[in-house]
């Protein structure tokens, strides 16, 4: 189930939900149209250049299960005033194509066939979008959240509004807690200073933003942009312990997919407060042909998208490490045996501190667990190929 469904099943049973909170003995049926329950909702964007993926499914009514209400079967296709059609290919409710170079000159829509009904978006020009001039990374006081702004070049048209949105990828270095250079041999029953385990010196984790980032130029000088904060990272985040990179995405809308992501997330936000709109209210600019039945969603069109890569070093703000207190276990003056029992308990030897050479005269040594020296075990998804885009300075 996608966000968007989820987030309009929880609307139309909140909004059912507020009739019945008063008490009733009684069994009452809202007086709402069975089409405001099962509507066809349309997630995805035309793009030039890429493999295009567009969601079909529908809205739950109130007595729904959880189970994703995807559409399949739809014949769906990519359409142009030329005459152009690029058909998708189904599976599971996603429908993807490649589509080419779009041409600028051209309108562009999305054509739908499911369920004996016939669905088009509004014909569009393909949107350019300007490349991005800048992003910044502010932390306002040392105990402050690290700030991501983003400027845009100047707009092709001063003299009009612009919209945009944004999404990213980002990769994060990661370490181990402890590193160890030996092992304890349980034949010989003793100590050997070698690195036999050869655990990684660091990894990586991948994510993808799962928020959608939209911004106007209104209000803005000449209808440029500058410094608008897409997210902010906590100074106690594990993805600032050591180096921070992003590739953020940009890509011209229209005013009426800013309006839309505008309500959508307000539906989402609000969830089922006393003035939200019903699902069937939010704007849209997919029309069903056959019939008046109401659709959700918006089919945006782009010539073009831009990336910029960023990296964010530890050095150059105030982090807050939460690690630094020692997780490792330490025995005291162990036998050579307790020693094996740690090995056969999945523990590896860190620290020996021979008893001529401490203080207290004892035999001092540390253990840890897999986790704490490999990153591949502490953090999911986490890897030691170093990726291609990372630099080391």
């Amino acid at each position: 189930m996608t966000r968007l469904t989820r987030i309009l099943h929880s609307l139309l049973c909140l909004t059912l939900c507020a009739t019945t909170l008063t008490s009733c003995i009684e069994e009452y049926e809202a007086d709402i149209d069975a089409s405001d329950t099962d509507l066809l909702v349309v997630e995805g964007t035309i793009c030039s250049g890429q493999l295009n993926t567009f969601y079909l499914s529908r809205t739950q009514a109130l007595n729904g299960t959880d189970t994703p209400l995807i559409v399949t079967g739809a014949t769906v296709s990519v359409r142009g005033t030329d005459g152009t059609q690029i058909p998708a290919q189904g599976d599971n409710g996603r429908y993807t194509c490649q589509v080419d170079q779009l041409s600028a000159g051209v309108e562009y829509f999305l054509h739908i066939e499911v369920d004996g009904e016939v669905y088009e978006s509004t014909p569009q020009q393909p949107l350019a979008t300007e490349e991005i001039a800048e992003v910044q990374a502010v932390q306002q006081t040392p105990q402050s959240s690290i700030d991501i702004l983003v400027t845009p070049e100047a707009p092709h048209d001063p003299d009009r509004a612009c919209y945009y949105q944004w999404t990213y990828d980002e990769t994060w270095q990661v370490e181990p807690d402890y590193y160890t250079s030996m092992y304890f041999d349980t034949e010989l029953m003793e100590p050997v200073w070698q690195d036999i385990y050869h655990f990684p010196r660091r990894g990586w984790v991948d994510a993808t933003s799962s928020t959608i980032m939209i911004g106007a130029s209104t209000g803005y000088a000449g209808h440029h942009i500058s410094q608008l904060q897409l997210y902010a990272i906590d100074r106690a985040d594990v993805r600032m312990f050591h180096r921070y990179s992003a590739l953020l995405h940009q890509r011209a809308i229209s005013k009426g997919e800013y309006e839309y992501q505008l309500a959508r997330r307000q539906a989402g936000s609000e969830m089922g407060g006393l003035f939200t709109p019903l699902p069937s209210a939010l704007p849209t600019n997919v029309r069903c042909l056959t019939s008046d039945k109401h659709v959700i969603g918006f089919v945006g069109c782009s010539l073009n998208t831009t990336d910029h890569r960023f990296f964010l070093n530890r050095s150059e703000f105030s982090i807050h490490d939460s690690t630094g207190a020692d997780g490792r276990l330490w025995l005291e003056d162990p036998t050579m045996e307790d020693c094996a029992k740690m090995v056969s308990q999945g523990l590896y030897l860190c620290e020996w501190d021979d008893a001529e050479k401490s203080p207290d005269g004892k035999l001092h040594t540390a253990w840890a667990y897999i986790h704490q020296l490999d990153v591949r075990h502490r953090y999911e998804g986490a890897y030691i190929e170093k990726p291609a885009f990372w630099t080391e300075e």
